[in-house]
């Protein structure tokens, strides 16, 4: 094995390049959970006609993913290809953010349709070339866990910074529209602070193969038809989607799930929140040190069966098992910590292979493809988990027991189920570690 400090990128640069995610994650969960309720309620638009502008934004946010992917592949200024997207893109999600979480209150629907069109095309253009850099920062098997750490990492702790910035405000008397507008003014500060400090600090690998500059429509094609023809990719891209669904069905039911099966308040309920993103976020550190130990790939499936033993003890706990749900959230959450962590290393050693087989770059549609997977994911998640518990009896209104063990087995069971498939997916995934120094030395002599 090579010289670890050799390969190491510089904390400085890893910093640059991790922190704008704390910023660009602050306002997600505001963005989803408080959208419905500001327009639908407390502007008086109605809960249905804002679903409905809401999932035309989001199926116009899944569309432009290839796009972005395709064309920050084949464009370039002044030689780069992620910086410009990363560039306008910030602008044009801060407008957004600003015209979506602070809306006047003669704001229709008209309105809220365009600004999160304007919002969700803004993060797009930000997220899928910022992930797609991450992956071109260093060709190093270990490295790459190291760099898509530091990235989820400060992620997640900007999720938990505005569930912590929203609960210190309104605990101080001020509403949650005042919270969403600090969370608005800390995102844009933010954003003006290290933007321009990653786009300066970090370094932009030149474009692997220029021949591709300002191809057309046909060479889209062709490279459609090599992720298509790519096994590990297509591989990577099902386990990938198969364990969000997994993730995604216990987080559309995970409230639910507090409140009926496990008895827990509001207070204990975000206590339980917390508990979930605080181990993810303390874990993280540990997935890219097991990686120096083992294949990435594995490490990935032993965090996964771990989630999947924390979730099988749920059925059998009682109303008030408190602690006992609590040690479920520090494992589940510590395992949503390899997931974010090691799935996109492992996408970047796909994008090797790829550039390998095919002579070309498609790093950039790869991981676009990646953003709408995840998106389908925790779509589908939700209309699986809703349905499926009124289907099977359960009553938020009049819950009954066999309503409950049907919301149970729901939320614990067959995301267990589903997780398994994904580990068998994985299991055996073909690239190594030593392969992928393989395809590194053969990249690299023809580069």
């Amino acid at each position: 094995m090579t010289d670890g400090a050799a390969r190491m990128t510089p904390r400085s640069v890893l910093l640059a390049y991790a922190a704008p995610a704390a910023v660009v994650s602050l306002p997600t969960v505001p963005v989803y959970i408080h959208l419905p309720a500001l327009y639908g309620l407390e502007l008086g638009l109605g809960l249905a006609v804002v679903g409905w502008a809401l999932l035309a934004a989001r199926l116009f946010d899944t569309v432009t993913d290839p796009l972005v992917g395709a064309l920050s592949d084949r464009t370039s200024l002044a030689g780069r290809r992620r910086k410009p997207w990363i560039a306008v893109g910030a602008a044009v999600a801060g407008l957004g953010l600003w015209r979506v979480l602070m809306p006047p209150d003669g704001a229709g629907v008209s309105y809220l349709l365009i600004w999160s069109v304007v919002l969700y095309g803004g993060w797009t253009m930000v997220a899928v070339p910022y992930l797609t850099w991450g992956a071109e920062l260093s060709g190093d098997y270990q490295e790459r866990s190291r760099i898509t750490a530091w990235r989820e990492g400060l992620g997640l702790a900007g999720i938990v910074g505005a569930a912590v910035l929203t609960a210190a405000l309104v605990d101080r008397g001020q509403s949650e529209r005042d919270a969403l507008a600090a969370i608005v003014w800390v995102a844009l500060l933010g954003g003006v602070a290290l933007i321009p400090i990653l786009l300066r600090v970090v370094p932009e690998p030149p474009q692997p193969f220029p021949r591709q500059q300002g191809a057309g429509g046909a060479s889209i094609r062709t490279a459609l038809r090599s992720l298509t023809t790519n096994k590990p990719f297509l591989r990577l891209l099902f386990a990938w989607f198969i364990n969000g669904l997994a993730n995604g069905i216990p987080a559309a039911l995970f409230l639910i799930y507090l409140q009926h099966g496990l008895g827990a308040g509001e207070d204990d309920r975000a206590m339980f929140i917390l508990i979930y993103f605080l181990a993810a976020v303390l874990a993280i550190p540990l997935w890219p040190r097991l990686v120096l130990h083992m294949d990435k790939h594995r490490v990935w499936c032993l965090a996964m069966t771990a989630a999947c033993l924390a979730f099988a003890v749920v059925p059998a706990l009682p109303p008030g098992a408190f602690i006992a749900f609590a040690v479920v959230c520090v494992v589940t959450g510590a395992a949503l910590g390899a997931d974010l962590a090691l799935p996109p290393s492992i996408q970047a050693d796909v994008v090797d292979y790829g550039r390998m087989r095919s002579g070309e770059d498609h790093a950039g549609l790869q991981f676009a493809f990646w953003g709408m997977s995840t998106k389908f994911a925790l779509a589908a998640a939700v209309g699986m988990a809703l349905p499926g518990v009124t289907a099977l009896g359960f009553d938020p209104d009049a819950p009954d027991p066999a309503g409950i063990w049907a919301l149970t087995v729901i939320y614990a069971v067959v995301p267990v189920v589903i997780k398994a498939v994904a580990i068998g997916t994985m299991w055996r995934f073909p690239l190594t570690a030593a392969r992928q120094r393989g395809i590194r030395r053969r990249l690299d002599r023809h580069a």
